[in-house]
């Protein structure tokens, strides 16, 4: 083989190679958090980010009792209400369906809003 053949043989290779390795690399997901999609939609409900394994609770206090968790980290949120103060800075929790079906309130604290309560969210 001579050596232009050598070398447009090895530059076909090259390029072949970087072009599917731009194919085949995975797409990176957005993390659910801060950064992701937080506001009310056209059917009045918050979704939003969310803490993994943040409990909801029968009234709006940790010393009430915890209905279950919500385990995926993007939620929607039915309304809000004022109740015990949280590590959060505030007295915001959320309304929402935990992921076990059950109905509690989440500190807003683990809600990833830029301010609380939600501006359009209905308060209940």
């Amino acid at each position: 083989m001579n050596l232009t053949r050598k070398l447009a043989v090895t530059l076909a290779a090259t390029a072949l190679t970087a072009g599917l390795a731009g194919v085949t690399a995975p797409a990176t997901a957005a993390p659910a958090g801060p950064a992701a999609e937080c506001g009310v939609r056209s059917d009045g409900k918050l979704y939003c980010g969310n803490r993994a394994g943040a409990k909801g609770y029968e009234h709006r206090s940790y010393a009430s009792a915890v209905r279950g968790q919500m385990n995926t980290r993007f939620s929607w949120f039915q309304c809000w209400g004022r109740g015990d103060s949280h590590p959060g800075g505030n007295n915001i929790w959320y309304w929402t369906k935990l992921d076990n079906g059950q109905w509690g309130n989440m500190a807003a604290v683990d809600v990833h809003t830029s301010v609380d309560p939600a501006p359009g969210l209905r308060e209940c």
